[in-house]
């Protein structure tokens, strides 16, 4: 059993390593992998503290090489608002990863608008108009790096794993 659990998270963090690996390659905007990083700890790690802040501290080392501004305490507020929608969740959920990149959208935009428009219903309609053809790389991104962390953990599982 215990062999089982080292092996089970050696794959997890791997597989988490390699998704932010990926963040650091060029990629269209918005495309990222930490909200399938996110949601797959908080699936899989049975430690809750870490599956809420694997992914910020994903996020952090990334940012660090990307860039820090203070935007990112809206970004990583919505990253721990998705770790939390994932939590006892233990397979993939399209509607947990839809409502994580609204989560996503929604809570980073807030931030764009009070930290660079006018704090105006105009100035808010205004950035999130202009953020909307961001929202359906977010989607995508969200969906495809979600899907490849449980797709390729759940191959994994099936074909290692259980043999042990």
């Amino acid at each position: 059993m215990k062999i089982l659990m080292e092996r089970e998270k050696k794959i997890i963090i791997g597989l988490i390593l390699l998704a932010v690996v990926s963040r650091l390659i060029p990629h269209p905007p918005n495309f990222a992998p930490i909200t399938g990083i996110a949601l797959f700890a908080a699936a899989k790690l049975s430690n809750r503290v870490w599956a809420l802040f694997l992914p910020l501290v994903c996020l952090f080392l990334s940012d660090l090489f990307l860039g820090l501004s203070l935007i990112n305490l809206f970004v990583y507020a919505s990253f721990a608002t998705i770790s939390l929608l994932g939590m006892g969740r233990k397979q993939l959920n399209l509607g947990v990863t839809f409502a994580s990149s609204i989560v996503f959208f929604v809570v980073s935009n807030l931030g764009v608008w009070v930290l660079y428009y006018p704090k105006t219903l105009a100035g808010l309609f205004s950035c999130f108009t202009l953020a909307i053809p961001f929202y359906t790389n977010t989607l995508l991104g969200d969906l495809f790096y979600t899907a490849v962390l449980f797709g390729t953990y759940s191959f994994i599982e099936k074909r290692y794993l259980k043999a042990v």
